[in-house]
């Protein structure tokens, strides 16, 4: 796929699949103090245990702050478009935590 014109043909299909990225602890230091939600369950890994989780979970933004890094690892560029913009998402949910040290990768 070359074409931007060619995507309608593949809706329903797997175009490709991004390298792992690690949610490792100082990734999700760094995510908390960037927005500002330093709740415990994502950075005190003391308290974090105690906790259903068992130790600190990343942010459920920060995994979905990584797909634009997925989908640019996973599909080649297409020659004819000038740029691509974040238009939205329809029911999105985070089924599952993340636990720290865990990694995630994108399918597309």
């Amino acid at each position: 796929m070359t074409k931007a014109s060619e995507l309608q043909t593949l809706i329903g299909q797997e175009v490709g699949v991004s390298r792992w990225f690690a949610l490792d602890q100082a990734r999700i230091d760094a995510f908390a103090r960037l927005t500002k939600d330093e709740q415990f369950i994502h950075v005190d890994p003391e308290r974090a245990k105690a906790t259903p989780f068992g130790g600190t979970i990343a942010h459920g933004f920060l995994t979905l702050s990584l797909a634009s890094a997925m989908s640019m690892d996973a599909v080649a560029p297409l020659d004819d478009l000038v740029m691509g913009v974040n238009y939205g998402f329809d029911r999105l949910r985070f089924l599952a935590p993340a636990p720290s040290g865990s990694r995630v990768r994108g399918r597309f």
